[in-house]
C-alpha cells in the first residue's frame, strides 16, 4: 500500500513538473517573439527591402515605379468635357493589360511657396503697417497648415512586376507609358524619385503622418 502510494505521489510530482517546466518553456518563448516584434525594424514592418532612385524594392521580391497624378478639377469641365476626357484616357491606358492601383491619401497642404513669398515681402516692405498684417498672415497659415484642418488629396499610382535581374528597364518603360498615356489626356503627373517615395511610405504607414478627415462615405461613382 505505501509502495502505490509512493508511486502514485512520484507520478504526481512528474505530471506537475512537466506542466510547470512546459508553462515556463511557452512563456519565454512569447516574451522571445514579442522582444523579436518590439525589434522589427521600419522596412520589415513596412516589406520594403531598399529604395533606390526611382525603385522600391519589397522583401517579397517585387519591384515597384510611382507616379504622382496632379488632381483635375472636374467642377469647371463640363458634362461634354468629362466624357471627352473619360474616353481619352481609356483609350490611352488600353494598351496597358496588366494591373493598376490608385492610392488617394490626405497631407497637409503645402503653404512654402505662401510663406517664402510673404517672407521676401516682409523684407523688401518698408512699410511699418504692411509688416505687421504680413506676419499676422503668415503666423495664421502656418497655425492652419500644423493643426492638419487643412489638407489636401494626393493621387499616387503604384506599378510594379516580380523582380528579376535588369528588370528596372522593363518597369521603366512601362511607367513612361503610362505617364505618356495621361500627359497625353492633359493630365500632368511625375515619376516619384527616392525622397518622394520615402515621403509616400510615411504618408501611409506613419501614424503621425495620418489626419483624420470627416467625410461621408456613401457608394459613388469615382468620375475622372
Amino acid at each position: 500500500m505505501n509502495l502505490l502510494i509512493s508511486i502514485a505521489i512520484f507520478l504526481l510530482t512528474v505530471l506537475i513538473g512537466g506542466a510547470v517546466y512546459f508553462f515556463m518553456i511557452e512563456k519565454q518563448k512569447k516574451q522571445r517573439k514579442a522582444e523579436n516584434k518590439d525589434q522589427e525594424t521600419a522596412q520589415e514592418f513596412t516589406n520594403v527591402k531598399d529604395i533606390r532612385d526611382k525603385y522600391l524594392y519589397t522583401r517579397d521580391h517585387l519591384i515597384f515605379q510611382y507616379l504622382k497624378i496632379d488632381a483635375v478639377s472636374i467642377d469647371l469641365l463640363s458634362q461634354r468635357e468629362k466624357e471627352s476626357l473619360t474616353r481619352r484616357l481609356t483609350a490611352e491606358l488600353s494598351g496597358d493589360q496588366q494591373t493598376l492601383k490608385l492610392i488617394a491619401v490626405s497631407r497637409p497642404v503645402d503653404i512654402s511657396p505662401l510663406i517664402n513669398e510673404y517672407a521676401e515681402l516682409l523684407a523688401t516692405s518698408s512699410n511699418p503697417k504692411q509688416k505687421e498684417l504680413l506676419r499676422k498672415e503668415t503666423a495664421a497659415i502656418s497655425n492652419y497648415a500644423l493643426s492638419g484642418e487643412v489638407v489636401e488629396r494626393q493621387f499616387y499610382l503604384p506599378l510594379w512586376q516580380h523582380y528579376e535581374d535588369d528588370c528596372e528597364q522593363d518597369i521603366a518603360r512601362r511607367t513612361k507609358d503610362v505617364k505618356a498615356a495621361f500627359e497625353s489626356s492633359k493630365v500632368p503627373c511625375e515619376i516619384l524619385k527616392e525622397k518622394d517615395i520615402t515621403r509616400l511610405c510615411n504618408l501611409i504607414n506613419n501614424p503621425a503622418y495620418v489626419h483624420l478627415e470627416d467625410t461621408d462615405i456613401s457608394p459613388t461613382f469615382p468620375m475622372l
